[in-house]
């Protein structure tokens, strides 16, 4: 069972598995030329030495590289969509409520919807106190009271 077309295949099988742990989808390649290298020795026993392997394994490994990969990674890509909307736009105007106080030059803590946010002030804001966010930076709202 350890005849020159099985071990082709065997290798080609453990290429194209490596693939999956590997980035690049270039491995696979490898793989494919391995097993069709096996398949093709399994048909021409006799006429494939083991220099006519090497050389089919090489150059199918080429033309699988050259030709192949950019059709089967067409294949495989997927599309990014972005939001027409500004995250960002959605914010300012908002009600928000102190969580903990808000003491300049230092930030608090706001709830807004269900989620708490760090926030600034130009004056100082108690806790349980109603807001309204100015603007976002990053993860941190400019709030003014309401």
């Amino acid at each position: 069972m350890f005849t020159a077309d099985w071990i082709w295949l065997y290798i080609g099988a453990a290429l194209m598995m490596l693939e999956l742990i590997s980035p690049g989808f270039v491995v696979f390649f490898f793989g494919l030329a391995a097993a069709t290298t096996g398949v093709l020795t399994m048909f021409a026993e006799d006429a494939f030495t083991t220099i006519w392997q090497v050389l089919t394994f090489a150059g199918l490994s080429i033309v699988y590289l050259v030709f192949l990969r950019r059709v089967v990674k067409k294949l495989f890509s997927g599309t990014v969509e972005t939001s027409a909307s500004n995250f960002e736009d959605d914010f300012p105007g908002k009600i928000a409520v102190v969580t903990e106080d808000i003491n300049t030059p230092l930030s608090g803590r706001v709830m807004l919807g269900d989620a708490e946010w760090t926030a600034v002030a130009d004056v100082p804001i108690e806790k349980g106190v109603n807001v309204r966010v100015v603007v976002r930076d990053n993860l941190t709202l400019k709030v003014e009271r309401v």
